[in-house]
């Protein structure tokens, strides 16, 4: 189930790169673009990420702090981002508990290609300074890119 616009986003506590805590709440006052990918150094994956980085002053003039999330560790998030010079936060939801409380999770991703158990489904998520959905797209196909339009619509 995923998320409807208007709803209360669920706070998370996940360990960032370095391995520190990271709460959601601790940004309220801020806008968040919340993005949920499925593998760090998958193709598709690495585009995405390369063009919120590309755009990062977009987002920062609109007040928004970008926050990308997957289920891999954040030892391979750490080296994903330094490799390609991510300059926000990447999240490990190595657990396998935030992505599934935004309804951005496949039970089996890639049925008999992979059959990978648990992975977070590529989704975007604008939450308002006061925690609060104002845009929700969660993507069935990997293969697809979030509306990064829409997104900056929903920050303005």
């Amino acid at each position: 189930m995923s998320l409807n616009i208007g709803s209360i986003a669920p706070d998370f506590t996940l360990k960032n790169t370095n391995a520190e805590a990271v709460s959601l709440n601790s940004f309220r006052g801020k806008n968040v673009v919340l993005l949920f990918f499925p593998f760090a150094n998958s193709g598709v994956c690495t585009k995405e990420m390369c063009a919120m980085r590309d755009n990062m002053s977009r987002y920062s003039d609109l007040n928004a702090e970008v926050l990308g999330v997957s289920v891999d560790s954040h030892f391979s998030l750490k080296l994903w981002k330094e490799h390609n010079q991510i300059n926000f936060q990447l999240l490990s939801d190595f657990n396998k508990e935030v992505a599934p409380a935004y309804g951005a999770f496949y039970d089996v991703f890639a049925p008999g290609k992979f059959d990978y158990k648990g992975v977070a489904k590529r989704s975007a998520f604008v939450i308002d300074q006061n925690g609060v959905v104002k845009y929700a797209e969660v993507l069935e196909s990997a293969g697809d890119e979030p509306n990064y339009e829409a997104i900056q619509e929903a920050l303005k």
